[in-house]
């Protein structure tokens, strides 16, 4: 059984990738590279044992994607081809409206052509906005995203809700709050091409005095220590509940479905919780300097990931300090490849 995952090198899509391998399912990986590096692919099947197909093209070409979907039977997607860092959205937001959802869109014509179902999108937390209570839950009344960004992935959602029902699919809508941390292995990890835009990657680079200091985005929130509240989820745990959500899908017997997850550990962290945190998992010093607010950014953010446990069968098990501490060992790993390739 085939699975086309769209933006399957990048961050979070290679760590599914694996989980899918392990899970037996054949995997269709398409991926321009535009986030991502060719030697990911290398270490998936070192890690997994196993050889994904992989075509590196731009989704926006669909004669490309049709060429693809007429080589294998897919019986269903999981789509990460987005940009996503919310800074960026708002100083480039043409850029992500036409990268997030002309994707989207290609594939949801072959699908409906093809007459393909089981789509799995890769959803945010900023669908819902700044939320008035804590923890959020799929019932939460969605607001207006402060970012581009959000704005593509609560867009993205309305498509596949209007998809599913006029074609009648199967789909489901991950809205994932921080993913953090890097494979055990220390073999994949966030690869941010030039200037991290995510707080971890920048954190480790800083502490590995790539960067000279953490710009930390405002210190004057209404928190307890004046930093903004996320929830950080381990990425390997993360990649788990997309594959519980596609063996979900596979297994309903109708043929309209929407479901919807947040996937979250259920606990807030604030910004400096997260940088005290690293620096004692790793016994590293990362030097920081307050800024002003970063457009786009909200207060407080954490889940409630009642619905996916009880209907998945899923939870978020690593601890922060877990999950930081993997991320560290991809760093150091990075600095290895460095070095090997300098040699």
């Amino acid at each position: 059984m085939a699975i086309l995952v769209t933006g399957g090198l990048g961050y979070i899509g290679s760590h599914t990738v694996v989980e899918l391998l392990n899970n037996g399912f054949e995997v269709v990986i398409v991926d321009d590279l535009s986030n991502s590096e060719r030697f990911i692919l290398d270490n998936i099947k070192e890690i997994s044992g196993k050889s994904p197909v992989f075509y590196p093209f731009d989704l926006k070409r669909r004669a490309l994607l049709s060429q693809v979907l007429d080589a294998h039977s897919i019986e269903g997607c999981i789509n990460f081809a987005a940009f996503k860092a919310v800074g960026e959205s708002q100083e480039k937001p043409v850029d992500y409206y036409e990268n997030n959802l002309f994707t989207l869109i290609n594939l949801l014509q072959e699908f409906k052509e093809r007459n393909i179902s089981n789509f799995i999108f890769s959803s945010s937390c900023t669908v819902y906005g700044q939320a008035d209570e804590m923890p959020i839950d799929e019932n939460t009344p969605m607001k207006r995203p402060e970012s581009s960004y959000g704005k593509t992935k609560q867009m993205g959602e309305e498509m596949l809700m209007d998809f599913a029902n006029a074609h009648q699919k199967r789909v489901s809508l991950l809205r994932y709050f921080n993913p953090i941390g890097a494979h055990s292995s220390a073999k994949l990890g966030e690869l941010p091409i030039g200037v991290p835009n995510n707080l971890v990657p920048y954190v480790t680079q800083t502490g590995a005095g790539i960067r000279e200091k953490l710009s930390i985005w405002g210190a004057d929130y209404p928190t307890p220590d004046g930093t903004a509240i996320r929830d950080y989820i381990y990425v390997v745990d993360l990649a788990k509940a997309h594959v519980a959500a596609l063996k979900k899908l596979l297994s309903e017997k109708n043929e309209m479905v929407i479901d919807i997850y947040n996937l979250g550990t259920g606990k807030g962290s604030s910004v400096l919780e997260v940088v005290h945190a690293f620096e004692k998992a790793n016994n590293v010093k990362v030097p920081y300097q307050i800024c002003d607010r970063r457009a786009g950014d909200i207060t407080i953010a954490y889940a409630n990931a009642d619905k996916a446990e009880r209907e998945l069968n899923w939870k978020a098990n690593a601890s922060l300090e877990e999950a930081l501490r993997t991320t560290w060992e991809w760093q150091k790993y990075l600095e290895s490849r460095k070095v090997h390739e300098n040699a």
